[in-house]
């Protein structure tokens, strides 16, 4: 189910899943799994894996890229964690709402200011719906992007933007 929101949900963008596919961001060519049981979410689609799927899991730094391109200073917060992609292109997520592959799954909401330090965060859990604890978040000036996170892991999930 879509609702209205007020912000935007941003997979890893295909110029950037093109580069991981060669080299990730730890500098190591990415490894190549086949997913026997199916249901990694993938950072390129903000889709799950299908059961014996060949996917790539490789190292990304969500906020290093961020900071290079928007010249922001992370320091100590940047660091940098596993995805999985898709082998090769795919189409990427077919809406900028909340991915419906996800909505039922427990996540760590991270909040970020426009300097890419954590100033908040929100614990989500199994089956709450996502959109009130974003708009707390967002409810704070300060807070520029939200990064959605595995709960056992801490995995970057996606990124969350307020819509434009």
């Amino acid at each position: 189910m879509q609702t209205k929101t007020t912000y935007a949900v941003h997979a890893i963008s295909a110029a950037v899943c093109a580069e991981l596919r060669d080299r990730d961001d730890a500098g190591n060519v990415p490894e190549l799994i086949v997913d026997a049981g199916g249901g990694s979410p993938l950072r390129c689609c903000l889709d799950v894996s299908r059961p014996g799927e060949r996917i790539l899991l490789a190292s990304y730094a969500p906020l290093r890229r961020w900071a290079a391109a928007t010249g922001a200073t992370p320091g100590p917060y940047d660091e940098i964690g596993p995805v999985f992609l898709h082998e090769r292109m795919c189409d990427g997520p077919g809406h900028d709402g909340y991915p419906d592959a996800y909505r039922d799954w427990p996540r760590v909401f991270r909040a970020y200011d426009g300097n890419g330090r954590i100033i908040g965060g929100e614990l989500l859990g199994e089956g709450a719906d996502p959109e009130p604890a974003i708009d707390r978040l967002f409810s704070d000036p300060r807070v520029s992007m939200i990064h959605a996170r595995a709960v056992t892991y801490g995995c970057f999930t996606f990124a969350i933007a307020r819509a434009s």
